[in-house]
């Protein structure tokens, strides 16, 4: 709840009510910070998704050809 501090206290400086929590939950700001936080996290599950695909070892038993079958693999 620290953005509805955040904003509270914006609006105390510029002689506005307060928000209330529900208030609060509908307003275009709350919208704003939710869609950032949501792009970072997206953002970083997308690093981690890329960066294991080209950063994984090359030639261990883990990492195989796609189309090998399980009998060249020993699995």
């Amino acid at each position: 709840m620290s953005g509805l501090k955040h904003v509270n206290a914006e609006n105390a400086l510029h002689g506005e009510a307060p928000l209330r929590v529900g208030e609060y939950f509908v307003s275009a700001q709350f919208r704003y910070e939710s869609l950032q936080n949501w792009q970072s996290e997206f953002l970083a599950v997308l690093a981690i998704v890329v960066l294991s695909s080209f950063l994984r070892e090359r030639g261990s038993p883990q990492s195989k050809p796609v189309s090998a079958p399980h009998s060249q693999t020993g699995h």
